[in-house]
């Protein structure tokens, strides 16, 4: 079957049932899973569907169409879990008690708040209005806000101000929200006054973590943010050995 044909039918499974397993797909079509996994990552680059750990979901899939909880279905009914989860669980991993913890927010980040243990003592230095939010809920995280004007793109404290004051911090890990990252440009962003932001963040932490989604690998935005030698690890939802992070293995960055 050519890739147009798998393409086409893996589309169709999508818009009847919200979401493919890649197992399933693999079986059904005769081709390997790695074969599958590469389909469904090129779908995704070009926005058809949203790349998930075992498959893909419907680009309008919400957690309503979520039936019933997962104990009582079997295995292929069981919702798959987002890109956000499976990075937040890895980063949570790494995570210790009395630890400073700046982070630029994002999704992940949110994510992040809901997965750390109640009992984990530790501080998170941010401006992201959703993480500061999401972070208050938990019971044992101390959190320092970053002030300064709000962006009303990225939802994140920016200016003179708020640099100043990550300045003063030298936070044990930066958690890094990468919007777009390549092994021979680094990691990049839209936004400039964002970029500064990100930008004093790396530059005050003794290790740098980027949370990156694989859909955002091999892609290049307007405004050069850092190479790939600033980052001490870099964590997706992906296969750490996945053929997509040759060339970062090549570079000497550590993949999660």
């Amino acid at each position: 079957m050519f890739k147009k044909e798998r393409q086409a039918f893996i589309l169709r499974q999508i818009t009847e049932h919200q979401k493919v397993i890649s197992a399933d797909i693999s079986t059904q079509m005769n081709v390997s899973e790695d074969t599958i996994r590469r389909d469904l990552q090129e779908l995704a680059s070009k926005g058809k569907l949203i790349k998930v750990h075992g498959g893909a979901l419907s680009l309008d899939y919400t957690e309503a169409m979520v039936p019933a909880p997962r104990e009582e279905r079997s295995a292929a009914e069981m919702p798959l879990e987002l890109p956000e989860q499976i990075i937040a669980q890895k980063v949570a991993s790494l995570i210790h008690r009395g630890m400073f913890i700046m982070t630029s927010g994002g999704s992940t980040t949110s994510q992040l708040a809901r997965t750390l243990p109640e009992d984990l003592k530790a501080t998170i230095i941010s401006g992201s209005i959703q993480a500061i939010v999401e972070f208050t809920r938990h019971p044992s995280i101390d959190v320092i806000i970053i002030g300064d004007k709000v962006s009303k793109n990225g939802k994140l404290t920016v200016g003179s101000e708020a640099i100043s004051k990550i300045r003063q911090i030298k936070a044990d890990i930066c958690l890094l929200d990468i919007q777009a990252i390549d092994a021979q440009h680094g990691v990049s962003e839209v936004d400039w006054e964002i970029a500064q932001i990100k930008k004093a963040m790396l530059e005050n932490a003794q290790k740098v973590i980027g949370l990156c989604k694989t859909e955002r690998i091999n892609q290049i935005k307007p405004v050069q943010l850092c190479p790939v030698s600033s980052l001490h690890l870099l964590i997706t939802e992906q296969d750490p050995n996945d053929e997509v992070f040759r060339a970062y293995r090549s570079a000497g960055l550590t993949i999660l």
